[in-house]
């Protein structure tokens, strides 16, 4: 006799089948969840990595910009005193300046010439005063451009004024001031005895 199957098998192996597939389906988010989580601390890893240099070039970057403000504040502190020490070299290298110019405005004051007053801007002098003639002036000026500690006369004003009749003029003189070269001779003796 032949031997027929009665056991419902079609159903049987859907049923295996199904187990199969949701075997498989949580074998599969079960793959997911692990792969998306070593995904995720990947990349956590590599934020908090990248946190953590950013935080160290921050802490560098805030080093670097105290050292650059200390050093502008030397670079000021540097400039105030080179320009200190300008100063005290250019009063050093002036400091008898104004002796042999006041001993020069006495020497090339001719007759008949009364300063009333000087200004000095820079190494510019401005020189009013009074004077009998415009001879008088023009000779003022020649002694002034023979002098040594002075230069480039430029008169401004000369006019008339009726206040003194033994000085009737007015005039106003601009004169550049100038340190004299010295020669050859006078700078080698001059040298030779400082060193002394």
């Amino acid at each position: 006799m032949a031997r027929i199957n009665l056991l419902p098998w079609r159903a049987e192996r859907r049923k295996q089948r199904q187990k199969e597939f949701y075997a498989m389906l949580g074998a599969a988010a079960v793959g997911a969840l692990a792969l998306s989580w070593f995904i995720v601390a990947y990349y956590g890893g590599q934020i908090d990595g990248q946190n953590a240099r950013n935080a160290y070039l921050q802490q560098q970057i805030r080093m670097v910009d105290q050292q650059i403000k200390e050093i502008e504040e030397l670079d000021r502190k540097r400039a105030r005193l080179l320009a200190r020490k300008e100063v005290i070299e250019q009063l050093q290298a002036n400091r008898s300046q104004m002796v042999h110019l006041f001993d020069e405005l006495v020497r090339t004051i001719p007759d008949g010439v009364q300063l009333t007053s000087i200004k000095q801007t820079g190494n510019l002098l401005t020189i009013d005063g009074r004077v009998q003639s415009n001879a008088r002036v023009s000779s003022y000026m020649r002694n002034i451009e023979a002098s040594g500690w002075m230069t480039n006369p430029d008169l401004s004003i000369i006019e008339a004024r009726d206040g003194d009749r033994a000085l009737p003029y007015v005039f106003t003189l601009r004169v550049t001031m100038t340190t004299p070269k010295p020669a050859e001779g006078e700078g080698t003796a001059a040298t030779a005895g400082g060193a002394q």
